[in-house]
């Protein structure tokens, strides 16, 4: 890797011949694989999105110009290329780099980009802000054709057209998310980029034009013929020419020396352009290629042989337990449905896709359309399943509100992801969902303490008893290795707490998987003479009050502990319940504290937190020591 060893700042790569430029993409695909191999990330988007990094970077003045990601598990190259290719060894650990763009980490990150569909509004704010004060730069947002469903892109698009302000979309189309893009818009640029006339005579023009001509001369050449092609096609107009977009493309973005020479061309264009390139998502790396969903984000692996390395649990995921009920519960059910925005393998939605496509859908990046669109199948006797990730569905919540639980309609939101998910770190932890939803009415919250809990949730939610809106929220990977597969259905009743432990003086109330860390370490206290009431409330909204009310009459002191933020979750309905009936316990919140947390592994962040089990233990030694 002589050439990448020698780069410490895009400045370095200005100067580099196109056969330099080339080496340079191969070394840093090698290194992103030497490096991924170890330590796991998102791969395969950014093995394609290489020639797009170097050549933005060669081209432009970053960081003085803006540069922005979206979604950001392409930007690998880009850190590596901006200072930190030895700090990119530590991406996504614990005090390392965070797994996508930050502002406070490096001035060449323009903008966070954990969530998608954000860079062309953000990118749209940066070039105003720009002109207002008279400052000469470029902005370049690199969306992802995945992204690009997200309605907030097409906002953003809407605005940045009718402004006419100077900015640079370019849209990486690689035809695949995590799984295979679905809709209307994948179907419209897979048939306008294979389009075998437009790509041969547009070849063709570029080819006579030659650079000396006039760019302007040459844009309305190619814009007259697209239209032209395209009504020949059954469209009116090309769709970004119409948003007011000067469209450039399609061309290969994995062919560095040609997107460099576009790039070079376009860069003192005027106003909004949008330029489509194509990538493949894995470029460079044999078994990336061939399973695209899979190396997504792959996990450890031989870096020669492709071969995966990670040792698999003998637990159950949770996503498995929610895929595999679902469908054992759609096969007797009829009216039951499963939506999912883009993460069908990932919540393991697609294993009633594969034997029902007709009663599965993946809307695409869109989860409040995903919300109203299951409102609406509840409205006509459908019962949806809806499977957002936890941070993801912090876009639907007023769907959720309006137009669900509003009209009191039966939706079960089930939220992948909640509490803190490990190495994605701040944008993806799922902190807030249980403080996000409590105050909506109409609404009921739970949250499986482990895999049979989840299972007989998921079975009580189609039962009458459970009327309205659901929430049921539960974490990314394994469980404790409850029992599940295969057992029997058990209801379970709505705001009904578990008594898990009995005990006097102190007691644990938990809910969720936090229980799990809860439950040990009551056990320690219990074996050290200390014996700790330990409820699992299960339900945030309803909450068992005659628990509560159990638990004020038998302690003195009153221990909260969630995988989500204490401002508003569980510690905020006890500490209400306290008030409202002149309770004199004392109350100790433990959870995910008012910031937010980085990536890490799932242990290490509830360590940091202080609600794994030898802090919740540790709690109990204190305050038992403070009662004697």
């Amino acid at each position: 890797m002589a050439l990448l060893e020698q780069i410490n700042s895009p400045a370095d790569i200005r100067n580099f011949s196109d056969e330099q430029l080339r080496t340079l993409c191969a070394e840093l695909r090698e290194y992103i694989i030497e490096c991924c191999a170890e330590n796991p990330g998102h791969i395969g988007s950014s093995l394609g999105a290489v020639e797009i990094a170097v050549a933005i970077h060669k081209v432009f003045n970053t960081p003085e110009d803006h540069l922005i990601w979206d979604v950001g598990h392409q930007a690998y190259a880009h850190k590596i290329l901006t200072g930190r290719r030895e700090a990119f060894r530590n991406n996504r650990k614990l005090g390392g780099l965070s797994g996508f763009p930050k502002r406070s980490e490096s001035p060449y990150d323009a903008f966070g980009t954990g969530h998608s569909s954000t860079s062309i509004s953000a990118a749209l704010g940066m070039a105003v802000a720009d002109r207002l004060q008279g400052k000469e730069r470029r902005t370049i947002a690199v969306i992802g054709d995945g992204a690009m469903t997200g309605g907030l892109a097409f906002e953003g698009l809407n605005n940045a057209g009718s402004l006419k302000t100077d900015l640079l979309v370019i849209l990486n189309d690689n035809q695949i998310s995590i799984d295979h893009n679905t809709g209307a818009l994948h179907n419209y640029l897979v048939r306008f980029t294979t389009s075998h006339r437009y790509n041969l005579l547009k070849r063709k023009v570029w080819n006579t034009m030659g650079e000396g001509h006039s760019r302007n001369f040459l844009q309305r050449i190619v814009k007259g013929f697209k239209r032209f092609l395209l009504r020949r096609q059954g469209d009116t107009i090309n769709l970004f020419d119409a948003l007011g977009f000067r469209y450039i493309g399609p061309l290969d973005g994995n062919d560095i020396v040609r997107l460099t020479r576009t790039l070079e061309r376009i860069k003192d264009l005027h106003g909004p352009l949008l330029l489509h390139v194509i990538t493949t998502k894995g470029k460079g790396y044999a078994p990336a290629e061939e399973n695209q969903t899979l190396w997504h984000a792959p996990g450890t692996f031989d870096p020669k042989t492709g071969q995966r390395t990670g040792k698999p649990s003998d637990r159950a995921k949770f996503q498995e337990v929610f895929g595999t009920t679902l469908l054992e519960l759609a096969r007797k059910d009829p009216r039951i449905v499963g939506i999912t925005p883009a993460m069908a393998s990932g919540c393991s939605l697609d294993l009633m896709m594969k034997e029902m496509p007709e009663r599965t859908f993946d809307v695409g990046i869109a989860e409040q359309h995903a919300v109203t669109f299951s409102a609406g199948l509840a409205a006509e006797g459908m019962l949806p399943f809806c499977n957002i990730y936890s941070s993801f569905s912090q876009r639907a919540l007023d769907n959720m509100v309006h137009d669900v639980a509003l009209q009191q309609l039966k939706v079960v939101l089930c939220l992948d992801r909640a509490g803190l998910v490990g190495e994605d770190g701040a944008t993806h932890h799922g902190a807030f969902d249980l403080a996000l939803y409590r105050p909506v009415p109409n609404l009921s919250i739970a949250a499986p303490m482990d895999e049979t809990e989840l299972r007989n949730m998921l079975y009580s939610a189609t039962q009458e008893e459970w009327a309205g809106a659901t929430v049921i929220r539960y974490p990314r990977g394994c469980g404790c290795g409850a029992p599940w597969r295969g057992e029997p259905f058990r209801f379970v009743p709505v705001g009904q707490a578990r008594r898990l432990h009995e005990g006097r003086g102190i007691a644990v109330l938990s809910i969720g998987t936090a229980g799990i860390e809860a439950a040990e370490a009551v056990r320690k206290a219990s074996e050290a003479g200390i014996d700790v009431l330990h409820y699992d409330m299960r339900f945030l909204k309803p909450i068992d009050e005659e628990a509560l009310a159990e638990a004020c009459s038998r302690a003195a002191h009153l221990i909260t502990v969630e995988d989500g933020t204490v401002i508003g979750g569980l510690h905020g309905a006890v500490a209400e319940y306290l008030s409202d009936h002149a309770c004199a316990n004392t109350l100790s919140p433990m959870g995910i504290p008012d910031r937010f947390i980085e990536q890490g592994k799932p242990a290490e962040l509830h360590q940091l937190c202080g609600f794994d089990a030898e802090h919740i233990l540790q709690r109990i030694f204190a305050l038992s020591a403070e009662k004697s």
